[in-house]
């Protein structure tokens, strides 16, 4: 019988009991358990990561302030020749900058609200049937704080027209929270200067809990009014009316920085070019308008300056002539090529400056 024979010992040392050499022998035999769990690779995903403190973020921008004084004082002076020559020009310049700026603003938060859409919407309430109205409304006060009103440093409940629900929870986040918590931020900035405070308080919005709707465009607005804070023609700077390239988000503050400085200088050579083809037409119609007798003639042209497009039910509400009258000027100046017919078609039709 030697079936037992495999299990006795072999040497004196096994028989006595050698416990390491037993433990190895059965750590051995465990092959089928994982392993140490040291020697795992860590699948995990990252853990949420603390939120970065005000003092550093204020620094981290500081320091993109300094890197970018070059060309921040290009911007600041070709924003400073603009406010100058809306300072110096008729309050229907500034209108119409405003207009264009929100228009633009619209593509760049995906409503694309054209200019005759706005124009419509501004001044006749007037919206077609396929048309969004919430969009529509956003354009809307988008126009009304570009062209008046208290800045957002003054009150962002009222700067937005935003307010909690009467029936919020009590541990839910509340409105005044947020922004109080932005203005917070915006506050220990206040050594920076206006276009750097406003190119932070735009990156900041997310951050701060502002942008939980997906209103992109109230951050641009407010940046646009926080960066012509000390203007004195112009109650906001331009920063989409160049393209919307400087309001992309991504990279370090340099980088954002940069971005917002290049767009803003965009911005601000398209306006003054605007303005310079404006005010040369407007020389031409003033001359080429001096046969012609009566209030319709001064006041179509008034209007013409303040709005990108016209319509003949705009011109009559806006300037108060009578519809036959608008229409007989109408009529007259563009034969004379002094606007364009937009639309190319019999009815509905809108004209805009020839510039």
């Amino acid at each position: 019988m030697k079936p037992y024979l495999s299990v006795l010992p072999d040497s004196p040392d096994e028989a006595l009991g050698d416990p390491e050499g037993r433990e190895q022998a059965s750590e051995d035999d465990l092959w089928f358990l994982p392993g140490p769990m040291d020697e795992e690779p860590d699948y995990l995903l990252p853990g949420p990561r603390p939120e970065p403190s005000e003092t550093s973020v204020v620094a981290a921008w500081a320091r993109a302030e300094a890197g970018c004084a070059a060309r921040l004082a290009r911007v600041a002076g070709r924003l400073g020749a603009l406010d100058d020559r809306l300072r110096r020009g008729p309050s229907g310049w500034r209108h119409r900058l405003a207009l264009i700026e929100a228009a633009e603003l619209s593509w760049f938060v995906g409503d694309r609200v054209s200019p005759d859409r706005l124009a419509l919407w501004i001044a006749l309430r007037l919206s077609g049937a396929q048309e969004d109205s919430g969009a529509l409304s956003r354009v809307g006060w988008a126009v009304r704080r570009l062209t008046g009103g208290p800045g957002p440093e003054a009150g962002l409940a009222d700067f937005l027209d935003r307010r909690d629900s009467e029936n919020i929870a009590d541990d839910a986040e509340r409105f005044t929270d947020r922004a109080d918590g932005w203005l917070a931020f915006m506050g220990a900035a206040r050594h920076f200067h206006p276009i750097t405070r406003a190119c932070l308080g735009f990156h900041l919005w997310s951050l701060a809990g502002l942008g939980q709707h997906g209103d992109r465009m109230e951050a641009a607005v407010t940046a646009g009014r926080i960066a012509a804070a000390e203007g004195k023609g112009g109650i906001f700077a331009p920063v989409a009316m160049g393209g919307a390239g400087g309001l992309r988000a991504g990279g370090p503050p340099a980088e954002r920085l940069i971005r917002w400085l290049d767009g803003m200088d965009n911005a601000c050579l398209a306006a003054m070019r605007h303005l310079d083809d404006l005010e040369i037409w407007s020389t031409r119609v003033e001359t080429a308008m001096s046969v012609l007798s009566g209030r319709t003639p001064p006041a179509l042209r008034a209007v013409l300056t303040e709005w990108p497009l016209v319509s003949a039910p705009m011109a009559e509400t806006l300037s108060g002539a009578s519809r036959a009258a608008v229409q007989r000027n109408l009529a007259w100046m563009e034969a004379h090529g002094l606007i364009c017919e937009v639309t190319g078609q019999g009815r509905f039709r809108m004209w805009r400056a020839a510039v």
